[in-house]
């Protein structure tokens, strides 16, 4: 119980008062463990560590359609589903340009990036697999192979548009 009110205070200090912690400065190969504090998108999410440390945190070898993308909502929304509150682990690969800890997430003994792939949320982010197993790839691959296969997610669509090429019409655009 006293484990929750703590929690409960850290989650009001930080997400109602929105008070600028030092943000952690999780590097490769470390791990970062917390409970789950905020959702920003399929594909991002901040773990507040014991220390009240905020680690803004990317998923690592999936991206998630964007925010104003079709599935983007939906995407967002199983991700908070599935960790919101919760205590996770962040295996963190590398700091993407943005400064977010780049990570597999562990939910348990249960890789939540894969789980998103396998859904439907996300595809996998082929192009940024540095780091990533030839086993693990081959795992991402089916399992995005799977979604497609039973048209799971963002795969009930037609032609679903991969968030990258989304961004870069974007870009052009304007």
């Amino acid at each position: 119980m006293r484990r929750h009110v703590l929690w409960l205070a850290a989650w009001l200090l930080t997400g109602c008062l929105q008070l600028d912690l030092p943000a952690g400065e999780a590097g490769r190969g470390e791990t970062v463990s917390g409970r789950v504090v905020g959702v920003a998108d399929g594909d991002t999410l901040t773990v507040l560590d014991d220390t009240l440390h905020e680690h803004k945190v990317r998923l690592a070898y999936i991206d998630a359609p964007e925010k104003a993308q079709a599935f983007g909502d939906v995407a967002k929304w199983r991700l908070s589903a599935l960790v919101y509150g919760r205590a996770v682990r962040a295996e963190v690969i590398e700091t993407d340009r943005y400064g977010r800890a780049v990570a597999r997430i562990w939910q348990d003994d249960q890789d939540i990036n894969l789980v998103l792939v396998r859904e439907g949320m996300a595809w996998h982010y082929r192009q940024f697999t540095r780091g990533q197993s030839d086993a693990e790839f081959a795992q991402y691959q089916d399992a995005e192979t799977g979604a497609r296969a039973t048209h799971a997610g963002l795969w009930q669509g037609r032609r679903p548009q991969a968030p990258w090429d989304y961004r870069h019409n974007r870009r052009n655009k304007g």
